[in-house]
């Protein structure tokens, strides 16, 4: 890379090497700072809001230069030394280095701009409902996996921009429960032999350690993620089985893909049980190796009730439909409230969990639950209804299914999102003047400390002509 010689005034040409004083002034999705130099934006890994800094421009990726930060001159308030030792390298938290309640500004002035840029909302935004712990919340893990040239074992996350494991024992995000098991997992998978390789470089191998709790109940189960059936593996899982009690059950997930996607679609136990059980919302639910659940279990209660007390409040005369319901987090909650509701899921399995979920509760005649197209499905029973929840991922609600609610509008809709952008795109054309709703609410709540995601919960009321 070409050496730049002194500083750069703001009439210079931007280029690869060339070093410029400058300001952050906001935060990127992954955490970097953000600044505007010479009409044109820089990136600068490790800078906070507020800090001056000599950056080196390194790369242009379109209308933007990425750089290396060479000296930051100032330091923000908000800054402090991060908690884990390996945050600079791991991809896995990104605000480590930025104070917690500085966080929360940030992640709320994220969602306020959003609206606003993308939406054309400007309702006023509640203050982020902040979690009790910052760390320690995560009620799942799923860490790669890779021996490296000596034989040793590497665990832990990639590297930021990379695939590359920084090498970790203990991660502080994850529940402390969980926490403490990793370092013994690892050092058994080590003295295995077994290969491991989570980018299946050289052949079948171990790929991924993955750990799961119950929040409220403490069962842990297990599941290792390979490419192919090991038959050391039995006996390994066995021994992890009488050596920690809290250990419900040890599964094998098959994924012989090379993909970005961590678990296959087959799932075999190893020893014990399939599924470890969580206390929710004073609900009892089963959890398996490929269930989705939220990741932060005391939010997730508290965001569901929110929608539980709204709905109540406003004793919508029909039933309530729950569009992507999966196992019925938030169905089978607000048919214990007295609701009946109607959940809508694409995932077969998913829907097969919620109705053992549903009969488990003694929940079954107040719920229902059929796997289909979402915008199909609700074409055909919003007819019938007096509310509507959805929580789509994170691509948002597709078109079609916006077209469909504005057909047939309930009275009430909630809509609970994991990316306010996507939201506010949707929130766009479900308000008027385009559509024919108006925001009651918007109440963000923060699901993961430590990082820049953020959920939303957007609560709407059908305007009456």
């Amino acid at each position: 890379m070409p050496k730049s010689h002194g500083t750069a005034d703001e009439t210079a040409t931007p280029k690869p090497g060339l070093v410029v004083e400058l300001e952050a002034i906001d935060l990127d999705r992954d955490g970097n700072g953000l600044a505007r130099w010479n009409n044109w934006v820089i990136v600068v890994p490790g800078l906070l809001p507020g800090e001056a800094a000599s950056v080196q421009l390194q790369q242009r990726r379109k209308s933007r230069w990425l750089s290396r930060l060479m000296h930051r001159r100032t330091q923000s308030q908000a800054r402090r030394k991060p908690p884990c030792i390996l945050a600079r390298d791991c991809g896995g938290c990104t605000l480590q280095h930025f104070d917690e309640s500085s966080q929360l500004d940030w992640k709320q002035g994220v969602l306020t701009e959003a609206m606003q840029r993308i939406g054309s909302v400007s309702h006023p935004v509640k203050p982020v409902m902040a979690p009790d712990h910052g760390f320690g919340y995560r009620n799942r893990a799923l860490i790669p996996l890779r021996r490296a040239d000596n034989g040793s074992l590497r665990i832990g996350y990639f590297r930021r921009g990379s695939h590359r494991v920084v090498n970790l024992n203990r991660c502080p995000v994850v529940d402390p429960r969980l926490d403490a098991l990793i370092e013994p997992l690892k050092h058994d998978i080590d003295a295995s032999t077994l290969p491991a390789d989570h980018d299946l470089g050289s052949g079948d191998a171990l790929r991924h350690l993955g750990l799961r709790i119950g929040h409220h109940t403490g069962e842990v189960l297990i599941t290792l993620v390979s490419s192919t059936p090991m038959a050391a593996l039995k006996p390994l899982a066995q021994s992890w089985l009488k050596r920690f009690p809290q250990v419900r059950g040890v599964t094998l997930n098959l994924q012989p893909k090379k993909t970005n996607l961590i678990l296959g679609h087959q799932t075999r136990l190893l020893g014990g049980d399939d599924s470890i059980r969580e206390r929710f919302c004073g609900l009892t639910l089963h959890l398996g190796t490929t269930t989705f659940f939220q990741i932060n279990t005391p939010q997730a209660e508290r965001i569901v009730l929110c929608i539980g007390d709204w709905l109540l409040r406003n004793q919508p005369t029909g039933r309530v439909i729950d569009a992507y319901c999966g196992i019925g987090t938030i169905s089978l909650p607000l048919a214990k409230q007295g609701l009946e509701v109607f959940g809508i899921e694409i995932n077969p399995d998913s829907i097969d969990q919620a109705r053992l979920n549903a009969a488990r509760n003694g929940l079954s005649a107040q719920t229902g639950f059929v796997a289909g197209d979402v915008a199909n499905l609700l074409r055909a029973e919003l007819n019938n209804c007096s509310a509507l929840v959805v929580d789509p991922p994170r691509r948002g609600l597709d078109a079609s299914v916006v077209d469909a609610i504005l057909e047939q509008p309930p009275e009430l809709l909630a809509y609970l999102s994991c990316n306010v952008a996507t939201q506010a795109r949707d929130l766009n054309r479900l308000l008027a003047p385009q559509g024919c709703y108006s925001l009651e609410q918007l109440q963000p709540i923060d699901f993961f400390p430590q990082t820049t995601h953020l959920e939303n919960l957007a609560l709407l009321r059908r305007i009456n002509s």
